[in-house]
């Protein structure tokens, strides 16, 4: 398997894991020192345990659950043990408010660690053309 191939099957589950709910295999993509960058939050999660309190609360208090997500657009650029992977999703996200369709940018950075292609960084932002469009999100973002 190529090692593009590699990192494209790495984001497929990734993914899957977010489309589906499983907190635990979508958790276990990232490292443990994983940084993230929400366009809904007003700062970084600076950890993957950041982000599961985050995401726990989103569930809590809002009733954050995930209907279906669509990624297109993908593209690796490997960087030897490193690999950017950028890609286009659009997720049907239910929340106490209803359901609401995001379309978003992606880049994630994945790193090589003990044969796994795991995620260092995601980076969500909103397609430039639905900018201006999109509610004000209190919410939970759609990150993968």
């Amino acid at each position: 398997m190529s090692v593009e191939s590699e990192v494209l099957r790495a984001a497929a589950d990734l993914i899957s894991a977010f489309e589906n709910n499983d907190r635990a295999v979508y958790f276990a993509c990232f490292t443990p020192d994983a940084r993230f960058m929400f366009y809904t939050l007003d700062h970084a999660l600076e950890s993957r345990a950041a982000y599961e309190a985050q995401w726990d609360s989103w569930v809590k208090n809002q009733g954050f659950h995930v209907q279906a997500c669509a990624s297109t657009n993908q593209h690796v650029a490997i960087c030897g043990q490193a690999a950017v992977f950028t890609h286009n999703t659009a997720s049907r996200i239910t929340t106490h408010d209803g359901t609401h369709l995001y379309h978003e940018r992606e880049t994630i950075v994945f790193h090589k660690i003990a044969g796994r292609w795991l995620a260092v960084h995601e980076h969500l932002s909103l397609v430039a053309e639905e900018s201006t469009q999109a509610p004000a999100l209190t919410q939970a973002p759609t990150p993968l």
